[in-house]
């Protein structure tokens, strides 16, 4: 698959090919669902939890006798039907997280490339360096470009006046090609990979 490269400025700056193995994949939402849930379990703090009847602060003497008060046979107070009283079957801390196979893994970002690719919402750009640090100038340029909601990736190393101009613009991500995920990519309406960003895919899949 061919496609244009372009600069910041609109300006042609040749054309790439990309791999069909990495671009070309006929898009399987099954995958990308098992992705994201794995991703959004993961993020999960988990930390929720309540008090059950052992950490509560009440008396754990029995407060009625066993036979004769024509009730029920109670021990303490710190039981969950009382106020006051400990939580049945409540939350406690713990991980969220699901396993998911490293090839599925994987494969599940391909299949992220490869639906952006399809919907031409693709597109390589040559570089992101800027000069100086001008939010209001990045704006209008991505106004230009019709980059209204974006997740741009760059080589290893982000260039740091483009990251630090772009970081308050609303709806638009920058990464590091380390950062590269599933979640993101399908949060954005564009994807938009330098060339250095590309070239480092295509190495870590080949």
């Amino acid at each position: 698959m061919e496609l244009k490269v372009t600069t910041l400025d609109g300006k042609s700056a040749g054309t790439v090919d990309l791999k069909d193995e990495l671009f070309g994949l006929e898009v399987r939402p099954d995958i990308l669902h098992r992705m994201v849930r794995y991703q959004q379990l993961k993020a999960m703090a988990g930390t929720h939890d309540v008090k059950n009847r052992s950490e509560g602060v009440r008396t754990g003497k029995k407060f009625v006798k066993q036979k004769g008060s024509g009730g029920a046979r109670h021990g303490d107070r710190k039981a969950p039907q009382f106020r006051g009283g400990g939580r049945a079957f409540g939350p406690t801390p713990r991980s969220h997280a699901i396993d998911l196979p490293k090839k599925v893994r994987a494969l599940a970002l391909k299949h992220a490339l490869s639906s952006k690719a399809k919907a031409g919402s693709l597109i390589v750009i040559d570089s992101v360096a800027q000069k100086e640090i001008k939010t209001a100038a990045l704006r209008t340029t991505f106004g230009k470009l019709e980059w209204a909601n974006a997740l741009i990736i760059d080589g290893a190393n982000v260039d740091q006046n483009f990251a630090l101009a772009a970081r308050n613009i609303p709806n638009i991500d920058v990464l590091p090609i380390q950062g590269i995920n599933v979640v993101s990519i399908l949060k954005r309406d564009k994807l938009v990979l330098t060339k250095a960003a590309l070239e480092a895919l295509e190495a870590r899949f080949a």
